[in-house]
């Protein structure tokens, strides 16, 4: 892992633009992932297991997993593993839960506005594949569908499909589980195929490709956002441990290639003690910033707008109130950032790259759309009011259409 060393200068804006240019922009894909989603939506199911072929196995199995494959591997699954899996499901059912919209009616003396929160009728949750398994991807993905009352909630995944996905799909009792994965699956989720139904919401993690892909059909699916390298930035005093700060930051580094992870703080003897420079080859960069105090460290780490900000000691923690822009908020030394992306009940499927500026965590929102339910007593005044308006922006019939409802309109 590669280790840099800065001292906070200049706006803290700076600051985090120093940081975000420590990892490299990616090449496009854009032009390769267009012409893979061209290719689903013409040639179809050919076209998605010619690909699956091509990028993931010669051998992909049946597209769509069979229920017994998915008992035998609930069956097998080792009893830590899944008590460790229900746990972390019940977490994050709990707090899904409470973030479900409820119905809100708006009074007015002649009329009434209810403001309705409803559940798509169906998602998909993708769930990467290649170094690892990522069961809890699933519980992630699919147990915040259920919550938000989604009836069918499918996954995918590249072939062949580890076990502990196949269980955790299991667990979810997710509707459907299909064995293909990268742009391809994408397209076939957005537009289907003759086994693939379409979905009208595409959420989960997965490599450039998978991300560009959900970009690219945004226009005719819902998407979480686009999920890029993974970020940590701790925040800590002088009182932080250092061998725990560190623990947090290289289990970030975990996630590879271009995870950054940060730890800023006023205390130049905590960032010099981290045990950094002996960490395991995985791609990630790792940065210490040395700054004034603890204010302008949040002032960065607000800048930044990390996936992940941890606060470890009692004069960083006493600033989360003024947390603003962070994807996951963890505060104090036991709240490591690992409980998040498994049994906190946290969600771990958060903006990245510095979209905790504009965009959230997954939640029941992102599987509900809101819309206006509107009934009008009396019209009158209404229409006395908008009619001018509606005229001096020149639409007439707008005008008509609503003083047409006037009770006493002179015909």
């Amino acid at each position: 892992m590669r280790t840099e060393r800065l001292t906070a200068t200049g706006a803290p804006a700076e600051t985090a633009d120093r940081l975000r240019s420590l990892v490299p922009a990616p090449e496009s894909v854009s032009d390769a992932v267009r012409e893979i989603i061209a290719g689903v939506r013409a040639g179809g199911e050919d076209s998605l297991l010619e690909y699956t072929r091509r990028f993931d196995t010669p051998e992909p199995g049946p597209l769509v997993v069979d229920d017994d494959d998915i008992s035998r591997a609930l069956e097998g699954l080792d009893a830590d593993v899944r008590a460790g899996l229900e746990l972390s499901m019940d977490n994050v059912r709990r707090v899904a839960e409470a973030g479900v919209e409820q119905e809100r009616k708006v009074s007015f003396p002649k009329h009434g506005v209810t403001m309705r929160s409803v559940p798509v009728k169906r998602a998909a949750v993708y769930v990467p594949g290649g170094r690892a398994p990522y069961p809890s991807t699933v519980l992630m993905g699919a147990v915040t569908a259920r919550a938000a009352g989604v009836p069918e909630v499918v996954v995918c995944s590249p072939p062949p499909v580890d076990d502990a996905i196949l269980a955790a799909c299991g667990l979810v009792g997710v509707t459907r589980v299909y064995r293909m994965g990268g742009a391809q699956a994408i397209a076939a989720l957005a537009y289907g195929t003759d086994q693939v139904e379409p979905v009208d919401v595409i959420v989960g993690p997965g490599n450039l490709y998978v991300q560009d892909a959900k970009l690219q059909v945004s226009g005719q699916v819902g998407i979480d956002g686009f999920a890029g390298p993974s970020d940590l930035v701790v925040l800590a005093d002088d009182s932080a441990d250092p061998e725990l700060v560190a623990l947090d930051l290289l289990a970030q580094a975990e996630h590879g290639e271009g995870t950054l992870v940060v730890a800023v703080s006023p205390s130049k003897a905590l960032l010099e003690a981290l045990p950094l420079d002996a960490a395991p080859q995985t791609g990630a960069t790792a940065v210490t910033v040395e700054v004034s105090d603890v204010g302008e460290g949040l002032a960065i780490a607000e800048a930044f707008a990390p996936e992940h900000l941890q606060l470890v000691g009692p004069n960083a923690e006493a600033l989360a109130p003024d947390v603003t822009r962070a994807g996951c908020l963890f505060v104090g030394a036991a709240a490591g950032t690992a409980f998040g992306d498994y049994v906190a009940g946290s969600n771990h499927i958060l903006p990245t790259g510095g979209a905790a500026r504009f965009a959230s965590g997954l939640s029941p929102a992102h599987f509900r759309r809101r819309f206006a339910e509107v009934r009008i007593g009396d019209p009158d005044p209404l229409a006395a009011a908008a009619a001018p308006v509606a005229r001096a922006e020149g639409f007439e019939l707008h005008a008509r259409s609503m003083e047409a409802r006037i009770r006493d309109n002179g015909r």
